[in-house]
């Protein structure tokens, strides 16, 4: 039985992931900041919750790097991510602010994350899969307020870019996943303010994507299947950004 590795893992996309992969028989640990994880992810057995702060080193330090080297995953998926708004508009102290905070959750300890995967990986000789859940403004951008959050995502995706030149051919397997708006609490705040018709407009469907479409993408690279693959994006998004 495989073993995963998936941050954010009790809201929206990391949620539906987890359950996936729980139903596909694989064992997962998910990590939260604070939110509390479903009782349905403990059904099976095969769930371990664990409450990690991703913006503070210490914490995770002390809870993922153990299990990274001494339980080391077959599969890491870096889903949580932070979306604050900062406008170029805004004070120079707030502006920065908002960009470390994202940049430290969405894009340094995700890097860091997969450093030790990849260190415990080589030293094991083993193969491993690494999934980063990246965004469609890594590609196309954002609205100037949400730059940090593209920038951060950007980064997500050239990672893996740089980790499957170099290690797809020792046994690391990297994809990016790219999605669009998708039905999740983070969207649904931007369907409030400007509803769900602003945010399809530019797509192929007229709704909004569905978590699921993004967790049985994800559940399909986890079994190993397309390793020539590595590096490559997979863009769920409506159709709203084609590449």
């Amino acid at each position: 039985m495989k073993n995963a590795l998936v941050t954010g893992a009790t809201r929206g996309i990391g949620y539906a992931i987890t359950k996936v992969l729980l139903r596909d028989k694989v064992r997962v640990t998910g990590t939260a900041r604070t939110t509390i994880f479903s009782d349905d992810l403990f059904q099976t057995g095969q769930f371990t919750g664990l409450h990690v702060d991703l913006e503070k080193e210490s914490e995770i330090n002390e809870s993922l790097k153990p299990l990274l080297f001494n339980k080391t995953p077959d599969i890491l998926i870096n889903n949580a991510g932070i979306f604050i708004d900062s406008s170029i508009e805004s004070n120079d102290e707030n502006w920065l602010d908002a960009w470390d905070k994202t940049q430290q959750v969405n894009l340094r300890s995700s890097s860091l994350l997969s450093k030790w995967f990849i260190n415990a990986h080589q030293k094991n000789n083993t193969e491993g899969i690494l999934i980063n859940v990246a965004s469609r403004a890594a590609y196309r951008g954002d609205t100037q307020e949400y730059a940090a959050y593209a920038a951060s995502k950007a980064g997500m995706v050239a990672f893996i870019k740089s980790v499957a030149r170099d290690y797809s051919k020792k046994g690391i397997y990297a994809y990016s996943i790219a999605p669009g708006f998708i039905d999740t609490d983070m969207a649904r705040d931007s369907v409030s303010v400007y509803g769900e018709e602003y945010l399809t407009r530019d797509s192929a469907f007229d709704s909004i994507t569905k978590p699921d479409d993004v967790a049985e993408m994800v559940a399909f690279l986890c079994q190993g299947k397309v390793k020539h693959m590595s590096g490559s994006t997979f863009h769920i998004n409506g159709g709203s950004y084609m590449i």
